[in-house]
């Protein structure tokens, strides 16, 4: 990390970083709206296992990179949250029967 001379350069740096995670998100959404597709059944979506694997993956995965695992945790948490209503508005749509 680049040591900032004021807020001002503090701030557009967090602004540069949030631009590349929402890329990251967008292409992740990708990756959901792909899976939405090869289910079968709806009760797929909720993968309790995975989740908690994913989970533990993430929390490894910030302590190696000197984050609190706990902030890793919650924002995960909440972005599967998300991304499972996602999934499930897209399974509808792509599975109505019509």
């Amino acid at each position: 990390m680049t040591r900032c001379h004021d807020l001002q350069e503090v701030r557009d740096n967090i602004d540069r970083l949030d631009k590349q995670i929402l890329e990251l998100i967008g292409e992740r959404s990708g990756f959901v709206r792909e899976a939405a597709r090869l289910k079968s059944r709806r009760e797929e979506i909720i993968d309790r296992p995975r989740i908690e694997a994913i989970i533990v993956r993430v929390r490894k995965l910030a302590e190696e990179h000197g984050l609190a695992p706990d902030i890793a945790e919650t924002v995960y948490r909440n972005m599967i949250d998300g991304f499972i209503a996602f999934e499930g508005e897209e399974f509808d749509r792509l599975h109505k029967k019509d």
